[in-house]
């Protein structure tokens, strides 16, 4: 025991004279994780995450433009600005803001569009009822809203915009249009009940048919039930900070290995580790010192990430980072993760023969596992064989574990399969690296 105590001070020692190494390790994720978030959080308001702020004009100042303007404002998701610089704004100004990229969505309703509307509605209904006689001979062009983006928003936020408000235009139109024949149709069902039946002498009771009801609305055939199973109290909705302050302490504990593979072969090329080992002190016990002191730091590490989640971001406009309903599962996953990474130092350390190689294939390694295991990219949106491939990311399954945690407010027993396959890892990689030592100890190369 005092042996592995003598090699945690002795790594400690080093490390404390190793200040430019340390801020490294500290300040390179933590800055990773407030500049992306910040990113990602922004780019998430502006693709809808957030309300989307919309330039709106109302000319019309009449029924349907008042319904447009009341249906826009109950859409989770919108914000209806009518004024700008302290003024109404009008289309002038809507077309200026948006084009200066002040907001990114300018809508602007036309002038008399009810009367428009309903005109065009009746005539459609006259129409339908072969009653085109009595409709105006002179063609009524189509009413336009004037939609308007800012050029650089992208195609996506484009078509969903566009998509919520013809739904809404649609609807409006289908009101407008059953409105119409609810009024025409009893007048036509009563204009050929007579032409048919009063030359025979029978005599209808007329009234009853102006009852004629075609307000369907009230009682629709089809509704959408949103499924709440990701939306019950207690789960939290994911955001960048939720997937940002995980992922980015993941990236930053697993370049650990760096710093380890380092200790391993500065001891190795200036002879320390032979008399080490020449002593009663075994390879093991070096391993295992050395790994007991940088998981203390990967902790120290992922305690700093967390407190800049919890209290730094919010202050920058983001929101709060939330642990999750179980915190000792997420204290695990945290575990295993810094395992994982330590027992990969290890290996790092014992299988190359220079600083070079280390410095060369250590970052490159940690960067293609955090590319395909979700730390830059979320799994989802990467191309079927990408997520394929990201199923053998260390990062990956500790990601994933953290997302069943933090997200879909899963317990252990979710996520004991991505432990598992952590703490797999770090025992593969420290017995290659036994398997490594001792194979070079015999060849004499240590």
């Amino acid at each position: 025991m005092l042996r592995f105590l003598a090699i945690i001070r002795k790594e400690l020692l080093l490390l404390k004279r190793d200040w430019v190494g340390l801020l490294v390790l500290f300040v390179m994720p933590a800055v990773l994780v407030v500049v992306i978030t910040l990113v990602q959080d922004n780019a998430m308001k502006v693709m809808g995450r957030n309300a989307t702020e919309i330039l709106f004009v109302n000319n019309d100042r009449e029924q349907i433009g008042t319904r447009i303007e009341t249906a826009l404002k109950a859409v989770e998701g919108i914000k209806l600005i009518t004024t700008f610089h302290g003024q109404a704004a009008d289309r002038a100004a809507v077309m200026k803001a948006v084009a200066r990229g002040d907001f990114q969505v300018g809508l602007i309703i036309p002038k008399q569009m009810t009367a428009a509307v309903r005109m065009a509605a009746r005539r459609s209904a006259l129409k339908a009822l072969s009653m085109e006689e009595q409709a105006s001979p002179v063609g009524q062009p189509t009413v336009e809203l004037e939609l308007n983006f800012d050029p650089t928003v992208l195609g996506a936020f484009r078509s969903a915009v566009k998509s919520q408000l013809q739904v809404l235009v649609l609807r409006i139109e289908v009101e407008e249009k059953m409105a119409a024949l609810t009024q025409l149709l009893p007048i036509k069902i009563r204009a050929n009940l007579e032409k048919a039946l009063i030359p025979m002498g029978i005599d209808l009771p007329f009234d009853a048919i102006a009852r004629v009801d075609l307000n369907w609305d009230r009682h629709p055939l089809l509704k959408i039930h949103e499924d709440k199973t990701r939306h019950q109290e207690g789960i939290s909705i994911p955001d960048a900070v939720q997937q940002n302050v995980p992922a980015w302490s993941l990236f930053g504990i697993f370049f650990i290995v760096l710093p380890m593979a380092g200790s391993f072969i500065k001891e190795r090329l200036c002879g320390v580790q032979y008399r080490m080992l020449s002593m009663p002190v075994s390879y093991l016990t070096i391993a295992a010192g050395k790994l007991c002191t940088y998981m203390l730091v990967c902790l120290v590490q992922f305690g700093l990430i967390l407190c800049i989640g919890r209290w730094l971001l919010p202050v920058l406009g983001t929101s709060q980072f939330q642990i999750g309903a179980a915190p000792m599962a997420t204290a695990i996953v945290v575990l295993s993760a810094i395992l994982a990474a330590t027992g990969y130092g290890i290996l790092l350390g014992t299988a190359v023969n220079s600083y070079e190689q280390a410095s060369m294939f250590g970052p490159i390694s940690v960067v293609i596992a955090a590319a395909i295991g979700g730390i830059m990219v979320p799994v989802y949106a990467m191309p079927p064989l990408m997520q394929k491939l990201s199923l053998v990311s260390p990062l990956g399954w500790a990601q994933n574990a953290f997302l069943d945690l933090l997200v879909r407010g899963a317990g252990i027993d979710t996520i004991k399969g991505d432990i598992f396959g952590l703490l797999g890892f770090a025992l593969a990689c420290i017995g290659i690296a036994f398997f490594l030592f001792i194979r070079k100890h015999q060849q004499g190369r240590i």
